[in-house]
């Protein structure tokens, strides 16, 4: 498949529509470099429009990206036919202060149709992408496939699992977190980050830019709208709301955060309303399929209170997240969404009238007694507190929403542990009874770490299957009557042309509480 058309050919075709910039207000800009390179992607497909995005970055590690320091008009254009005879275009400016980034919110386009679109900047035309917004609000659908995926460690593989995802021809590609590695770079992966550890916006723009250069996640980017959320490794590992694991200096955080925040919107097909402000980005939002699905997209780093049950004096050392039980954990006026995301996720559960309700985050949800890394024939003892299992009443207070607001066919999507799990969550207040269905995808390339996984998982309700041996993403067919589940594993992460297989097959039956075998 012909992921990027040839330039000479794409250039020749818009050359009338590019003599538009010349009345256009910004910098006279003319690429005498490929001013595309990182791509271009669409997301946030809703009824009447999606987002487009790109980035002019000539010399993608440079801190600004190769460009001047001045707005750039780049002209956008959208139509229902790959050859663009009867496009919508119009001119977004790119500027210096966002690293040339354009995020242009089409509207006025048709419900539940495919589009091409395409960028031209300087004389230059972008690779043209493939998009579809999303069918009208309530509207019947028969069919939605999901393709959902996170933990793309660059250097822990190559990006195989992309090039099966694209041939799987999903509507809607979902990523859960940890889109980039803030890590030096390393000496035994299959590559090498191309950047120190980022501590500021130029470090991050330069680490977003070496992921967003491979050809197979572009290609991922090109042929579906993605919808998107972070973990930690955006910013960095295991950091909690405005607090470094390290416990040190929160001011220079709070910088680095800020820059890491600014690095992500401007790399992502998101929305303004998504634009960093004081520091602080809001990722949580709905999104809308018709009257199949609704995905409820929440983001489980900014607002959440730091693990519970650490050591007062970490002396300088990172906080450890694997701890037993302590009264910590219970605490209810501790938080993992924070009040004002945790009191919009209950007014959606409360409204939302889709056949489907997908929770859409970063980490393994359900309740998981692990088994000690030292111990590995101990009985499980101690709680990953980073995770879901470090804020129960949280968790409960959602459980509790989906039972008593009735919200039809609750399904968890989940990320971090680069593993592959499938399994039940049950009634807080009725350890007999199931009201939601649980999937983790796998990761994209990042290793395992926990090598009892399936042994602990095999001892704690409620789990169905656990995999961290391979790595992949998930996929998801959904109809009115049933979703199904596929966990789609490499043969060799190392191989950019690894072939792929279903590692295991589940399903949810509408109506039908908890996970079936496929």
């Amino acid at each position: 498949m012909q992921m990027r058309p040839n330039r000479r050919q794409a250039t020749a075709t818009i050359l009338g529509s590019a003599a538009l910039l010349v009345a256009t207000r910004g910098a006279a800009f003319r690429a005498a470099d490929d001013p595309f390179t990182l791509g271009v992607a669409s997301g946030e497909p809703a009824p009447g429009g999606v987002v487009l995005w790109t980035r002019l970055a000539p010399r993608p590690l440079d801190p600004d990206g190769g460009m001047p320091q001045a707005r750039v008009p780049v002209r956008w254009e959208i139509s229902e036919d790959e050859g663009f005879e009867r496009a919508r275009s119009g001119t977004a400016f790119a500027e210096p202060d966002w690293g040339h980034s354009v995020h242009v919110e089409v509207d006025g386009l048709s419900p539940g149709r495919t589009y091409f679109y395409r960028f031209i900047a300087g004389g230059a035309a972008s690779p043209t992408g493939r998009t579809r917004t999303a069918p009208a609000i309530g509207a019947a659908v028969d069919r939605l496939r999901i393709a959902f995926a996170s933990c793309q460690h660059y250097e822990a593989g190559h990006y195989a699992a992309y090039r099966h995802m694209v041939a799987d021809d999903p509507d809607l590609i979902v990523f859960l977190g940890d889109y980039i590695y803030e890590g030096n770079p390393g000496r035994n992966g299959v590559r090498s980050h191309l950047n120190p550890e980022p501590t500021d916006l130029a470090g991050y723009r330069a680490r977003y830019a070496t992921y967003r250069s491979d050809p197979l996640l572009q290609a991922a980017h090109q042929a579906a709208p993605w919808v998107t959320t972070w973990d930690d490794h955006e910013v960095q590992d295991n950091y909690t709301g405005a607090q470094s694991k390290f416990l040190r200096d929160p001011e220079a955080f709070a910088r680095r955060r800020a820059a890491a925040y600014q690095a992500h919107y401007e790399h992502m097909p998101l929305r303004r309303s998504a634009r960093p402000a004081g520091g602080s980005m809001r990722l949580y939002r709905a999104i809308d399929w018709g009257g199949l699905a609704q995905f409820q997209i929440v983001d489980d780093r900014q607002y959440r209170d730091p693990p519970p049950c650490q050591p007062g004096d970490p002396g300088g050392k990172a906080t450890i997240g694997l701890r037993p039980d302590c009264p910590g954990r219970h605490d209810p006026r501790r938080t993992m969404l924070g009040a004002a995301q945790m009191d919009w996720l209950d007014a959606q559960l409360g409204r939302t009238r889709a056949r489907w309700n997908f929770l859409s985050q970063q980490t393994l949800m359900m309740p998981f007694k692990r088994i000690p890394p030292d111990t590995p024939d101990a009985p499980p003892s101690v709680y990953n507190l980073d995770a879901w299992d470090g804020f129960t009443p949280t968790r409960e207070r959602i459980a509790r929403r989906w039972r008593d607001a009735r919200v039809p066919n609750p399904v968890v999507l989940s990320g971090d542990i680069h593993s592959f799990v499938a399994g039940d969550h049950f009634d807080p207040d009725d350890a007999g009874r199931i009201i939601a269905s649980e999937f983790v995808g796998g990761s994209i390339s990042s290793g395992a770490r926990d090598k009892t996984l399936k042994r602990g998982a095999s001892l704690n309700p409620g789990f169905h299957f656990a995999d961290n041996s391979v790595r992949g993403y998930g996929r998801i067919d959904v109809t009115p009557e049933r979703c199904e589940v596929a966990l789609r594993a490499l043969s060799d992460v190392r191989d950019p042309q690894s072939p792929i297989g279903d590692l295991a097959r589940f399903a949810v039956e509408n109506g039908r509480a908890g996970v079936q075998q496929g």
